[in-house]
């Protein structure tokens, strides 16, 4: 299953909703310092270990700090068949709100 890329913009359209999952594959430190809404911190490192925690019946968005890696975790995630979106550009392309700590 493909996965569609999405302006970081359009990912305040998510927040909050039950059917997805806003990842935020940054290590934990930079995760405390702001994340989006809603999100939750599973490092890249990670992500291999913690995909028993990754439901396919939800959406999942990846994001980092510029998008890189969260490009790389679509890709590496698509051939386990989840409904995955990546967000362009990271945390470094993101203008909304923002949570500080956990």
């Amino acid at each position: 299953m493909p996965f569609e890329t999405i302006r970081a913009s359009d990912v305040v359209n998510y927040i909050g909703r039950p059917n997805v999952l806003i990842i935020d594959l940054r290590d934990k430190e930079d995760y405390l310092k702001g994340h989006i809404p809603t999100a939750v911190n599973i490092p890249y490192c990670d992500l291999e270990n913690e995909i028993h925690r990754l439901s396919k019946n939800k959406l999942l968005i990846f994001y980092c700090d510029r998008g890189h890696i969260s490009l790389m975790a679509a890709r590496d995630l698509m051939k386990y068949n989840y409904n995955i979106k990546n967000m362009h550009g990271g945390i470094m392309a993101y203008r909304g709100k923002l949570v500080y700590g956990v």
